[in-house]
């Protein structure tokens, strides 16, 4: 069986071999107007209608009018403006598939947040803070203020591959672990709950983890409201979107204490204006929206869609499928 595949995204020369190599004999499309990996490529189409299969940012709407092509792998974890029924629906009348990255990202993304985790816990960023502006030696505070991870309790608001990760990560602490999915199937250690029961757990959990994706439904979905709920100096860690987060609200609640420290790697607008209060929000701490970094980052997405482009081979079911 020999398939087009066109891909909109430069993966540098050494991952770039290999996806040759893994490819052959099949036939590989790279548009000259392909952009580096980790951006989308500006409307790219040229090729697009000879492929069976597109790997990289494909522009939704122009996949939609493409009958021939068959599978859609988006080199992200994300995919919100994929996650449309037009779209969703464009390629199940058609028998065709979509994939995501999402488990090239996920150990990253659950390694950074449980890194802030233990980091606020220990005083590491005010500790750091004092060593560049003035060298204090605040020993009773930073000592006395410090916290373990063991034995608390983390509230996940989504559960997916990234969740799932961080559950396993997290094992060694003893945490209760609570996570919030529209089905709460059981999942071994977690304690699934659905929307109805979150105002419950909101005053139990003394970090709340928010992992939603972006879409219409989950805009501002962290409200005032919501974090009002949070028990004083419960933390908040953002490694989903920004538009997921009413921002202002954060800000109230960290100036007023309800939350002791919040911690974003994704915030509304990126890259966040200098100017913007959260830059000097008591207890926030920030990051460029790199917690789904990794050295071997192109490598890794390669490899992903290889494997799967032997299970497509195979007729066999594809990782991180979402269509």
């Amino acid at each position: 069986m020999s398939l087009t595949i066109w891909c909109d995204q430069k993966f540098g020369d050494e991952a770039e071999q290999r996806l040759r190599a893994g490819t052959a004999p099949h036939r590989l499309i790279i548009p000259a107007e392909a952009k580096e990996s980790g951006g989308a490529s500006a409307g790219v189409t040229a090729g697009l209608d000879q492929a069976d299969i597109a790997l990289g940012q494909p522009p939704a709407d122009a996949c939609i009018r493409m009958p021939g092509l068959r599978w859609v792998e988006v080199t992200s974890a994300g995919y919100a403006r994929y996650d449309t029924p037009e779209f969703r629906e464009g390629l199940k009348t058609r028998g065709a598939f979509m994939t995501n990255t999402s488990s090239v990202f996920a150990d990253p993304c659950a390694q950074h947040a449980l890194a802030m985790m233990l980091a606020l816990g220990r005083q590491l960023p005010v500790s750091m803070r004092d060593q560049v502006v003035d060298q204090s030696w605040d020993y009773t505070a930073r000592r006395f203020s410090s916290t373990l991870l063991t034995g608390q309790t983390v509230l996940l608001l989504g559960f997916g591959a990234i969740a799932r990760r961080l559950v396993e990560l997290l094992q060694p602490f003893h945490c209760k672990i609570y996570a919030l999915r529209r089905q709460a199937r059981s999942e071994p250690g977690v304690h699934m709950i659905g929307p109805e029961d979150l105002t419950r757990v909101l005053p139990l959990a003394d970090h709340v983890v928010n992992l939603m994706p972006a879409n219409e439904e989950t805009k501002g979905w962290v409200n005032a409201r919501r974090l009002a709920c949070l028990h004083p100096g419960a933390r908040f860690y953002n490694i989903g979107r920004g538009t997921t987060v009413d921002q202002n609200a954060l800000l109230e609640a960290l100036r007023s204490g309800r939350v002791g420290a919040a911690y974003l790697d994704v915030t509304d607008p990126e890259p966040l204006p200098p100017e913007h209060p959260l830059w000097k929000a008591p207890n926030c701490y920030l990051t460029p929206h790199i917690a789904g970094g990794r050295w071997d980052q192109n490598m890794a997405l390669v490899e992903h869609f290889l494997a799967n482009l032997a299970a497509f081979e195979a007729d066999q079911p594809l990782l991180d499928r979402v269509v």
